[in-house]
């Protein structure tokens, strides 16, 4: 175009050419700096639904708290430490977003963020890293090194997300991370990425959080955690008598079978069968170990039992079958009996008590936060004696959202999550109680919640669902649920919520 010589009409001819393709060249750049601040107002977007998502999870772990302590408070303890590693980072994260913005009059316009001199001033100085950027790094790292601690599981996945380690570029010569990522950058480029970041520790606390409850669902049906009783067939015997009965695991059957047991009888289907002679009137124990074989290692589970040996019978014996407190509008099963008294001279007592079977009764208490049972019994010489025994109730715990029977987070395709029905669950409670659900709310990122009647998906969760894209995290909440089968009146507590991934 340069060459040879030119009329001037053909120098004025390439000269507007040059002009063209200067200006396609500007207009391609603007589009790229608005299509990085489009792409970081959908981050952003996603980021506050997964802020809302990560906090239902924290309430509803803070819920079963309430339930019970022991089983969920060292849990809720580790969900509070990796909480405050993220808050800690994204915290540090959006006040770094926040400097970066104030440097031009209108966060909004992307297509004068075309400069990258405030990073290039805060993160390096010359060819190395400031104070400032070994700040970043820093923060990345005890968010990193922090989570992997705490939840060795996903330490791999953790550690890889978040390395920070020098990076080869395409000519495979080996750049430090901070400057192959950030140095140089248009600044609405290192804002999306910044933000990007966030996502990445908003989406792994998620992870986090839901491996640890699974991972806590696990251990409870570890050998480790199963209890021995020592179940007698009745706790009161008179000098000399025959001590009968078993000594057996919280859960067990036929394929539950140490390898070995030390105590005062012999191993009959998975359970310790006791038979031994009563000694002096008192307070006796009975003691003894199973060993079991789990991964290749021997757990052992010691147990001890007490019995009590009287000369005559003074005193009832009333125990819950299921649990040392009763539940709220449920028959619970108890068993009623005095030592050495028959069941027909036996009479118990108590608001919402009936009589199932010999020795067996349900209770099912109503209001208050305590119930007696009062016991009476008719001695073979005419003789009466009494007892009574008070009882904590305590409502019903509230259930567990679940897609397809998978509580916290599932993952799946679209299809999948249009014709699976959404449940209610009480994972490892007592009873087999069954819940419907009645009503839920449906959120899909970026969409409008739909609140559904019923337990199914309905034609405006599909359209919704249409608009997801993969990775996109559907939110299931406000569940609404009842007990089936229980004629009491009896209403559960606030149902947690479900998530499903869409891949």
């Amino acid at each position: 175009m340069a060459g040879g010589k030119l009329t001037p009409r053909q120098k004025m001819i390439n000269l507007m050419y040059l002009v063209f393709i200067a200006m396609l060249a500007l207009n391609m750049s603007k589009e790229v700096l608005s299509a990085f601040g489009l792409m970081n107002e959908k981050l952003e977007a996603s980021n506050t639904d997964a802020t809302t998502r990560n906090k239902a999870f924290m309430d509803g772990l803070a819920e079963k708290v309430k339930e019970n302590d022991k089983q969920y408070g060292p849990l809720k303890a580790n969900a509070d430490k990796v909480k405050a590693l993220a808050d800690d980072l994204n915290t540090y994260l959006e006040g770094l977003k926040q400097q970066m913005t104030k440097t031009v009059e209108n966060p909004k316009d992307y297509e004068v963020m075309d400069k990258g001199d405030f990073l290039d001033a805060k993160f390096f100085t010359g060819d190395k890293v400031s104070k400032e950027g070994q700040e970043f790094l820093a923060k990345i790292a005890a968010f990193r090194d922090g989570v992997a601690s705490l939840v060795p599981n996903v330490a791999t996945s953790v550690k890889a997300k978040f390395a920070t380690q020098p990076v080869k570029n395409r000519d495979g010569i080996s750049i430090d991370w901070l400057d192959y990522h950030y140095k140089g950058f248009p600044l609405v480029a290192s804002l999306t990425k910044l933000t990007q970041l966030q996502a990445d520790v908003k989406t792994t606390e998620s992870e986090v959080l839901s491996n640890m409850l699974q991972g806590n669902l696990s251990s409870q049906v570890s050998m480790k955690n199963y209890t021995a009783l020592v179940v007698l067939d009745k706790s009161a015997y008179f000098q000399g008598e025959k001590v009968t009965g078993k000594v057996v695991l919280g859960r067990y059957d036929e394929n539950t079978k140490p390898t070995s047991f030390d105590g005062p009888g012999k191993i009959e289907n998975g359970q310790a069968v006791i038979n031994m002679t009563a000694g002096n009137v008192g307070e006796q124990k009975i003691a003894g170990k199973f060993t079991f074989t789990e991964n290749g290692e021997n757990i052992p589970l010691a147990f001890e039992g007490k019995y009590v040996v009287v000369p005559r019978p003074n005193q009832a014996t009333i125990s819950a079958d299921k649990m040392n407190v009763v539940y709220r509008g449920l028959p619970n099963p108890m068993s009623i009996s005095f030592a050495g008294i028959g069941d027909n001279n036996v009479n118990a007592s108590a608001p919402g008590l009936s009589k199932s079977g010999n020795g067996k009764y349900n209770l099912v208490p109503g209001s208050g936060n305590e119930v007696t049972v009062s016991v009476s019994g008719k001695m073979a010489d005419g003789k009466s004696v009494t007892d009574k025994k008070t009882f904590r109730i305590k409502n019903i715990p509230a259930p567990v959202g679940a897609i397809g029977g998978t509580i916290g987070v599932t993952k799946g395709a679209k299809s999948r999550l249009e014709v699976s029905q959404v449940t209610a669950l009480l994972p490892d409670f007592l009873y087999d109680l069954s819940f419907q659900v009645t009503q839920f709310a449906f959120k899909v990122p970026g969409q409008p919640v739909v609140i559904v009647n019923g337990d199914r998906v309905n034609a405006q969760c599909k359209a919704a669902l249409a608009k997801a894209g993969r990775g996109d995290q559907v939110i299931i909440s406000d569940i609404k649920t009842k007990i089936v089968g229980v004629s009491a009146n009896v209403i559960p507590g606030k149902t947690a919520p479900v998530v499903y991934e869409i891949q």
